[in-house]
């Protein structure tokens, strides 16, 4: 049998409770960076996180993770929200922010740019569609680093 990755342990046991609580979970991530481990869980819901969402998910997570130790190595836990510039990465993330203006940062140029920005129209076949200048294209998820909510000033 595999092993399970840390973040499919973590989203396991958070769901219930975010769900309970009508919160939405955006991403986990386990991540090292120089000596330290970090388990990040972005959150969100449709009036924004409060500091108070944060702690609670984070007491609960905490408790369980402490409960059930099934990471090896030592970390530091963070919750907090996506940000304005929140990473779309998951399908119902294409779905809920149709028609929203995106970034798309790609591995290799695109019309001379590696950094794209339109309105979000959807994923088609594996692609994420966007408007660009009235015209759509399309670019294969397979090209594309992030995609991310544009921040407009």
């Amino acid at each position: 049998m595999a092993k399970k990755r840390v973040t499919d342990i973590v989203e396991e046991i958070v769901t219930p409770y975010v769900n309970d609580n009508q919160i939405e979970l955006v991403d986990v991530e386990f991540i090292k960076e120089g000596q330290n481990w970090f388990l990040r869980v972005y959150i969100d819901k449709e009036e924004g996180i409060s500091l108070d969402d944060c702690q609670n998910v984070s007491e609960f997570l905490s408790e369980k993770l402490d409960e059930l130790d099934p990471i090896s190595q030592n970390y530091f836990l963070e919750v907090s929200s996506p940000g304005l510039d929140r990473p779309l990465k998951k399908e119902r993330d294409f779905e809920k922010f149709k028609g929203r203006i995106i970034e798309v940062h790609l591995y290799q140029p695109y019309d001379g740019k590696k950094i794209i920005e339109g309105e979000l129209v959807g994923l088609k076949d594996g692609c994420v569609v966007l408007k660009v200048d009235g015209e759509e294209i399309e670019i294969s998820r397979k090209k594309i680093s992030i995609v991310r909510l544009a921040v407009i000033i």
